[in-house]
């Protein structure tokens, strides 16, 4: 196993990584930044390096800050986490070119999958179900509407090179497309320093679903449970279940196996997951994306399988086999909120400093958290505070202990969402499980 560990990263990831590498005897290293000195990641390590101001470009995208910080602390490996550097194939390569471990897929893998484009041409190839859209980049507006006629309207615009629900907008008509394509472009450039445009069917009822997999150090990939995730705002997940409400065994098993064939596609290793479309109309799915880290969302199935994902990725990465049957049956259910300092309504940043911070308790109740009472949450990093999991013994139990968890969390300083999760519990579309993609935006 690996004995030390850097943690590139910061906020809940980063202590939650530091958490199992306390389990598993691993010396953790923090990098921070100097907005993020007094944080409780920095402080938990065993040992933590500054690594630049608060502009993430200058400290947590840093890679050669980092690589520095690796070699001067003595540490064996890095865990990205996710977000920052956490699907950047360079920085991977970086990591080995160094001689240290990195928890993570290799960087072949990270880049055929970065491209969405190309990620769509070799799940096609390799049998997984895609959506009707272009093979190649819309290179004008005129290709754009070439192809958003053979496909039919209404149709999504995305970046070819985008993530995390960013550079993606939806055309009902040509004018539309003309004035989206080129917002769309221009966002990419901007953004991911890639221009390329993906023109692809929008269906306006949908379910956002998604297989976790780990792909084992002997080199077999395997599935081990789906997550729904259509509770979103701007295209951004703002709760995840596991199981899904819409999956049944029939459809679970079809979803399983695509993600097991998305997988070996790309000779897959360390923990990745394969997001999809459901139609609930007609039960048919598509490939999405694969994010090739961690998930924000890993929690839930951490729950319903009694494993730990962290331990596993570690081990992997380590040459070790799993310390868990990954076949084994799931049980129970689970639920995570994202806790943002946002406001509740319109979901705009409210950064600030933690006046109170009181975390729910109880059976079942889990808390994943980045702040406590007199830290700040600045502007300068996602807005993500804490996750919010609960498990219960069914679904219905699940969302009970949701209810009771979400009265029970108090925050005082920056805005939260918490009142918004209190709605939406009560909801009786999101109660029923019978939901999709726009329930957030029906709700306000």
């Amino acid at each position: 196993m690996i004995e030390s560990l850097l943690i590139a990263n910061r906020g809940e990831i980063a202590r939650r990584v530091i958490r199992t590498a306390k389990r598993l005897g691993i010396r953790s290293i923090a990098v921070h930044s100097e907005a993020d000195a007094g944080m409780p990641f920095v402080v938990e390590a065993d040992q933590a390096v500054c690594v630049g101001p608060a502009n993430p470009a200058q400290s947590y995208r840093n890679a050669e800050a980092i690589i520095a910080a690796a070699k001067s602390t003595g540490a064996q490996a890095i865990h990205p986490g996710y977000g920052f550097l956490s699907e950047n194939a360079d920085f991977a390569r970086t990591v080995e070119d160094n001689g240290l471990v990195w928890v993570g897929p290799g960087a072949d893998a990270i880049r055929a999958m970065g491209d969405k484009i190309n990620a769509r041409n070799l799940m096609a190839a390799a049998g997984v179900p895609v959506a009707p859209g272009t093979q190649d980049p819309a290179a004008s507006v005129a290709a754009a509407l070439e192809a958003a006629e053979a496909i039919g309207y209404p149709v999504m615009v995305k970046a070819a090179a985008g993530g995390g629900g960013m550079g993606m907008a939806v055309a009902g008509d040509e004018a539309v497309l003309r004035t989206e394509y080129d917002k769309v472009r221009a966002f990419a450039e901007r953004m991911f320093g890639d221009g390329s445009v993906l023109i692809e069917r929008y269906f306006p009822r949908v379910r956002h679903v998604e297989v976790q997999i780990l792909g084992l150090a002997d080199g077999r990939v395997v599935a081990l449970s789906e997550r729904e995730c259509s509770v979103q705002r701007r295209n951004q997940k703002l709760v995840e279940e596991a199981p899904s409400p819409a999956v049944g065994p029939e459809l679970r098993a079809r979803l399983l196996a695509a993600a097991v064939k998305a997988g070996e596609a790309v000779g897959y290793r360390n923990a990745g997951t394969v997001e999809c479309l459901l139609d609930p109309a007609t039960g048919e799915f598509f490939f999405l994306e694969m994010n090739t880290r961690l998930q924000v969302e890993h929690p839930i199935t951490e729950l319903i399988h009694g494993t730990d994902l962290v331990e596993q990725q570690l081990r992997i990465a380590s040459g070790l086999a799993p310390s868990f049957a990954a076949d084994r049956p799931t049980s129970g259910h689970a639920i995570e909120l994202r806790i943002n300092a946002e406001d509740p309504k319109r979901f705009l940043p409210g950064p600030g400093k933690v006046a109170t911070w009181v975390e729910p308790t109880g059976a079942g109740v889990r808390v994943d958290s980045g702040y406590g009472p007199g830290t700040t949450v600045t502007p300068f990093y996602d807005s993500l505070m804490a996750k919010l999991i609960v498990y219960g013994t069914d679904r219905a139990d699940a969302i009970a202990k949701a209810r009771a968890a979400v009265a029970g969390f108090e925050i005082a300083g920056p805005k939260n969402n918490l009142p918004f999760f209190a709605e939406l519990l009560d909801n009786p579309e999101f109660v029923s499980g019978d939901y999709d993609t726009g329930i957030v935006a029906r709700m306000r």
